[in-house]
């Protein structure tokens, strides 16, 4: 009798570990898609329902070959923009290969806009890498700022590199006077020179959502920031100004995201009166 206990006990153990197993495996390789609405006056009407999608954190992942999943739920939400904000490649184990596999996929559905990461500043591939992007189509923003027109009206995509390049650019330097900007940057820990800067919508990553989440909490660490960061995931709001937070979609150092999936962002812009 004791026996069989045993053997009840180590079969339902068992059973448990895979169903474990088998939900990190399942959280880890589904994309969730998080949809934001963000109204400002300062948009102009011609930009009204304009839709951005955020890619961020990448490091090399691979959904399907060539990256088909992420690529059909990019497909799936018809966005006007693609942001790539950073880690599109990990310095660990750089794959630009699988970097632009991808790449050429996305460009193929929206005009692409393309930010570093830490993890580009610190590979001795980015040089490569920015080339292939730049041969690509993709609209690379290394402390830069550019237009899109439409219906005569003007949105400006600004994009920040990341400290680890200690270029030092400060991004009030990269807001438009007049206009909507719309400030790509890998870094949300950043969040109050942002809103000083004053950039009206800012697309961030790097927190990896925290990594590990925790009900009630949040995530629990995030380089730059230390254990239960405040900016890990979500929008946030100072004055005119919002910033949203992406959980990536791939991991460096810590290689399993709990109750934590991959996120791909999508944001509809909306004028406000």
């Amino acid at each position: 009798m004791v026996r069989r206990k045993r053997r009840i006990l180590l079969a339902a153990a068992l059973v448990g570990l895979a169903a474990l197993l088998a939900w990190l495996y399942i959280t880890n390789a589904a994309i969730s898609v998080t949809h934001y609405a963000v109204a400002s006056e300062a948009l102009p009407e011609a930009f009204d329902g304009f839709i951005v999608a955020q890619v961020s954190d990448l490091h090399n992942a691979e959904f399907g070959e060539g990256s088909a999943q992420l690529l059909d739920r990019l497909r799936a939400v018809s966005p006007d923009l693609i942001a790539v904000t950073g880690d599109l490649i990990d310095a660990r184990r750089t794959d630009v290969g699988a970097a632009m596999a991808f790449i050429r996929g996305a460009v193929e559905i929206a005009p692409v806009y393309y930010v570093a990461g830490n993890h580009e500043a610190r590979s001795d591939a980015f040089e490569s890498l920015e080339a292939q992007l730049a041969e690509a189509g993709v609209h690379v923003l290394r402390d830069a700022v550019e237009s899109i027109e439409r219906g005569g009206a003007s949105l400006w995509i600004a994009g920040l590199d990341d400290p680890a390049f200690a270029s030092g650019a400060d991004p009030a330097s990269l807001i438009a006077p007049n206009g909507f900007t719309l400030l790509l940057s890998h870094r949300p820990e950043l969040f109050e020179d942002y809103c000083d800067a004053g950039a009206h919508l800012v697309l961030t990553g790097h927190a990896h959502g925290g990594q590990v989440r925790l009900p009630w909490l949040g995530g629990l660490y995030a380089p730059n920031q230390g254990i239960l960061p405040e900016y890990d995931a979500g929008c946030f709001e100072s004055g005119d100004t919002v910033m949203i937070v992406s959980r990536g979609l791939g991991n460096s150092a810590f290689p399993i995201r709990v109750n934590n999936p991959p996120e791909l962002v999508v944001v509809e812009l909306g004028r406000s009166e």
